[in-house]
Order: C-alpha cells, then structure tokens, then sequence
C-alpha cells in the first residue's frame, strides 16, 4: 500500500554534539543521486523498541525532504498505533556536531506510517562547502526513535461537582465537662464518601489546655475536595463560633480541621454558658464535596 507522507514544513532545528543513538547513514556522492535520476531514497532498516524503521530522503528541489517511516506497517493492525518521539540529524564535518530537528511526537498506525519534514533543509546551505553538512560530495544523516509506552500510562481523572445543597448534620454533645480528651462521631456519609469528626473539648496536642480543637476525617482511598463549616453554637446569644476550610483529602493526608478552632477559656466561661449549656455542647457541620481524582 502507498501511503502518502505527512510533514511539518519546516524542521525547528538545534545544534548538538552527541551523535543520533539509533541510526546514522553516510551519503557518498549526493550530487549522483540527482544525475542517476533517483527522487527518492529509502535507508536500510534499523530496529527500536520492537519495531523496524527507515529514513526516506528526498534529495530534489529547492529542500532536502526527510522522513521517518515504519519499514513494515503491515505489522500494524489497523487499529494499533504506536506513539514516538524522533528526530532527523545531519552532521556538519567542519564543527563536528549534528544539526538536528527538536524531538516532535507522533502517532504511527497503518494509515499514517511516515512522518517527517517537507523543508528539512534547503538544497542551496546543503550544498554550500563552508556550512560543513556536504563535504567532498558526502553527507551524514541519522535518526533518533523514541517509541513511547502507553500501556502502562498512569491514568487519571479529575471529576468536578457542581453541589447546590451542602449535606448538613448536627450533634448534641452531652455531658461536656466528664470528657477527658475526645468526642467522636458515627461515621456518616457525604457527597457520597464516607466521614467522621472529632471534637477535643479540652484541645489537642499544643492546643491542650487552652483551645477546644476540631477536626474532619476522611475514610476512604480516592482524593476527594472537599469544603465544610463547623459551628459551636451558643444557644444563649446565638453568638456562634464558625469556621470554614476546604483541602484535599485522601488516604494519607485524611484529617483536617482545627488545633485552635475557639479559645478553651471562652468555651467554658461561667458568663457565657451558651455554649455549654446544661453541660451539652450543639455541634454543626455542612460539606460539600467539590471534585474527586481517581
């Protein structure tokens, strides 16, 4: 089957002096190809990442035209692809280093096997002897071939939720002053994963003894975004204490909240008993979860 060759026009071209890893290929008499009437020259095979493949020259015209092609794209089903990074060289024999077309990806399948430039450069500074690429009538080309593996490609998805109506939930806390160091709750469920919160009515590590500490807990293994608002509500004043946070929650990163979320002294003033009432303490919370990345 012939398969017409698509190209970028113009090579974006860099010099270097490391030599192409896979393939390098000695032109001896260019000016020949012309006479002898050959258009087109196909290289010999090499072989990268399982698979064979050739460089195509064009040596007519106003532009040397290069091209990477697959050697035997009948190997290719139609619906394999195989995905590359290469680049075309061309030695310059003066400098002694390679001039040499920025790495470009590439999707190579039955339909499309050869990939390469139309203007990879021009025949008039090829032919010229003080730029270096044809000296004594002999050139060099070569080819890297990067062959990218996607079958083990790590595959992500972020997922965006629009949430109207934040799921909300409230506790009241009994006999506030007996407890020594944590309240927890059952675990309950919201935006459709599963969670818990912890209130510390007497602080938490450095916040011991002077802050009541609070704090939401994720269970479950995917990473999940998430905002919420606590509130300690004074049923005296309705002057409640609120705050609000939103972080990404996940396996190893599955609590969040507050080490000081209000001062202790505050929480149990005798002149302010709002919030401890009857020795209970209202305790609430809504969340909304805002994305997940499976």
């Amino acid at each position: 089957m012939s398969v017409t060759p698509v190209a970028n026009d113009v090579a974006t071209m860099e010099m270097r002096e490391a030599s192409p890893a896979h393939f390098l290929m000695k032109i001896e008499s260019f000016s020949l190809l012309q006479k002898c009437g050959i258009e087109k020259y196909e290289t010999k095979e090499f072989d990268v990442g399982e698979y064979k493949w050739r460089l195509i020259i064009y040596p007519n015209g106003d532009y040397i035209s290069v091209y990477l092609a697959m050697a035997d794209n009948g190997e290719l089903r139609v619906s394999k692809e195989v995905n590359v990074v290469f680049s075309i060289f061309l030695f310059n024999q003066i400098s002694n280093n390679y001039l040499s077309s920025l790495g470009i990806t590439r999707r190579f399948h039955a339909m499309k096997s050869e990939w390469g430039f139309s203007k990879f450069i021009s025949k008039k500074i090829l032919c010229d002897p003080s730029k270096g690429y044809l000296v004594n009538d002999n050139c060099v080309f070569g080819a890297e071939v990067f062959v990218l593996n996607t079958t083990h490609a790590a595959v992500g998805c972020l997922s965006l939720k629009n949430v109207d109506i934040p799921y909300k939930r409230e506790w009241t806390i009994y006999e506030v002053s007996s407890l020594v160091n944590v309240w927890s709750s059952e675990e309950f469920k919201a935006g459709g994963y599963k969670w818990n919160v912890t209130f510390h009515p007497k602080g938490n590590g450095e916040a011991t003894g002077r802050s009541v500490s609070i704090y939401l807990h994720y269970i479950g293994s995917e990473t999940v975004k998430a905002c919420y608002t606590v509130w300690i509500k004074n049923r005296v004043s309705n002057e409640h204490v609120k705050r609000t946070d939103s972080q990404w929650f996940s396996a190893s990163a599955n609590k969040w909240g507050w080490l000081s979320f209000m001062e202790l002294a505050s929480f149990t003033d005798p002149t302010k008993r709002g919030f401890t009432a009857n020795n209970r303490c209202l305790l609430d919370i809504e969340i909304s979860v805002e994305a997940v990345a499976h």
